[in-house]
């Protein structure tokens, strides 16, 4: 049976008040992504003994580090070496937690995936290598402001690299982002590949025709379905939370670097409503998570 988590920016910067709003709704994981306006790879070893101290003792576990690694610019060799370096502090900052999930990406888009397929390989042979070296499993998220957005792409791509070291963060709102439907079609693509899930809502705005971001359970999205084919496939590990969702709606530059005080403004809000939400539908489901 999986757990359940949240990106802990998804509540509030303060890593006190996630960690108390994440005990109240009984969840067991928590993502790094930022914390006190710090980004993952800049948290320091201070932060880190901070932060085990306000854990201990709430039956809590880091279950990702949330890093932004490989979204950047494929066509910059600083950027690309920038981020190896980004990988490199993520993984400790993984080990710091006895974590073993990095999330990772596949540059931002530019073009089409499958004109750049081998270049976006061979990039990964180094992160594999650090990964695998580092006691971590790098988890490619598919997003659809990076080359590769649906999970059958993601799949593909994953087992075209074919490194242990190298699995998938399912991403269900962001495969509808990119046109697939999430489930379904994307997860039986994915579900042999997964060492971690994101879990957000989202809907087609009929005025604007736009993908948006909503509450959890008030989507296009059949996330009711997706709980159960994760119990029928046996996936133990965490379902976590990532909101996205805003009373007031997040801008674009936000939802792509999402981090920080802006973006977590009003954060904690939208969480409860999604929380509640899950817990409803979950109970509804019989499902003890």
């Amino acid at each position: 049976m999986f757990t359940l988590g949240v990106f802990t920016d998804e509540i509030d910067q303060d890593f006190q008040r996630a960690v108390d709003v994440a005990r109240e709704f009984g969840l067991t994981g928590l993502e790094i992504r930022t914390v006190w306006d710090t980004n993952p790879q800049d948290i320091t070893d201070e932060q880190v003994a901070r932060m085990k101290e306000i854990m201990a003792g709430a039956g809590m576990a880091v279950c990702s580090i949330g890093s932004p690694f490989y979204k950047c610019d494929i066509d910059s060799p600083e950027e690309r070496a920038e981020h190896i370096d980004i990988l490199r502090r993520c993984i400790r900052l993984a080990n710091a937690f006895d974590c073993t999930v990095v999330r990772g990406f596949t540059f931002w888009r530019k073009g089409q995936a499958a004109d750049r397929w081998q270049e976006i390989l061979e990039a990964y042979d180094e992160p594999a290598r650090l990964a695998a070296d580092g006691g971590v499993t790098i988890g490619i998220e598919n997003e659809s402001a990076t080359m590769i957005g649906t999970g059958e792409e993601t799949a593909r791509f994953v087992r075209d690299l074919n490194r242990s070291s190298v699995r998938i963060t399912w991403d269900c709102a962001n495969a509808h982002d990119d046109g697939e439907v999430p489930y379904p079609d994307g997860y039986e693509a994915v579900k042999d590949l997964l060492c971690h899930v994101h879990l957000k809502d989202a809907r087609i705005n009929p005025e604007t025709g736009k993908h948006e971001n909503c509450p959890v359970g008030e989507g296009e999205i059949d996330i009711r379905g997706q709980f159960q084919a994760l119990v029928r496939d046996g996936y133990d590990g965490t379902v976590s939370l990532e909101t996205h969702w805003r009373p007031k709606a997040l801008n674009e530059d936000l939802l792509n670097r999402p981090g920080g005080s802006s973006f977590s403004l009003n954060a904690e809000t939208a969480s409860r409503v999604c929380l509640q939400n899950i817990r409803a539908m979950l109970k509804d489901l019989n499902l003890e998570v």
